[in-house]
């Protein structure tokens, strides 16, 4: 049966008044609509635009987490645009890309992408951690960028490119110094062995070989460095095992 969308207008109104602290109990029709629109292309359609609106100026923090939760569940790429002009806001930065972040489709990501570039500083750290989460092969020349900037935004950019381990990836990770300071080196040294392990679900025991015999060489000999050494060659010896018996 569909679902009867007049129920919806009493809870909205309320939804647009809300803030912290108030009565939700009248959203339990906009939640039951949510679950309802899976199964119902034209009421996902009717919600996300007046969740949409809702978004807009007028509306407390509170309400747009609400929205941004719901959107999380049964937003597409119409919602992207009302989404995305939150990335720079501080206030409602993260909550719209936790959204952005479960929208399937290259429209969400793209718009995390983009951000990326132009949020401020405090905000880079969580794009870089939901362009991972989403294995975005297309961001890795801007986390490559962002090796040689700020320490803290260089280690999550590092990690980042450990979790999408492609060849280009890997590729920008094994131009920095995995002995550098400032926690770099050792989020860049994770990022290879992840890279590392991620060759050899796929098959590429050669590769992974090449990437722990590179990191042994460089840590060897330096007391500093002896558990990069000692994991490296841990990662040698599995290889080497697995290859011989194969």
């Amino acid at each position: 049966m569909a679902f009867d969308l007049a129920t919806l207008d009493a809870p909205f109104a309320a939804l647009k008044a809300y803030d912290w602290g108030a009565d939700a109990a009248p959203f339990k029709t906009i939640d039951d609509a949510v679950i309802a629109a899976h199964g119902d292309a034209a009421l996902r359609v009717e919600l996300e635009k007046r969740f949409a609106a809702l978004l807009g100026a007028g509306t407390s923090r509170a309400a747009k987490e609400y929205v941004c939760r719901k959107l999380m569940m049964i937003g597409t790429a119409a919602s992207v645009p009302a989404l995305a002009a939150f990335l720079a806001d501080k206030d409602n930065s993260h909550m719209a890309r936790f959204a952005l972040e479960r929208i399937s489709g290259p429209e969400a990501i793209e718009a995390i992408r983009k951000a990326l570039g132009s949020v401020p500083v405090d905000l880079k750290i969580g794009m870089i951690s939901s362009l991972a989460a989403r294995g975005d092969a297309a961001c890795v020349p801007m986390l490559a960028g962002l090796l040689a900037g700020d320490a803290k935004i260089a280690a999550a950019a590092a990690e980042a490119l450990g979790t999408i381990h492609t060849s280009e990836a890997l590729q920008a990770l094994s131009a920095v110094d995995p002995l550098a300071g400032n926690g770099l080196g050792r989020a860049v040294v994770d990022a290879r062995l992840a890279c590392a392990e991620a060759l050899i679900s796929q098959g590429k025991r050669n590769d992974a070989l090449a990437v722990y015999k590179a990191l042994a060489a460089t840590a060897a000999g330096k007391p500093e460095a002896r558990s990069v050494e000692l994991a490296a060659t841990r990662g040698i010896l599995a290889c080497l095992d697995t290859l011989a018996a194969s």
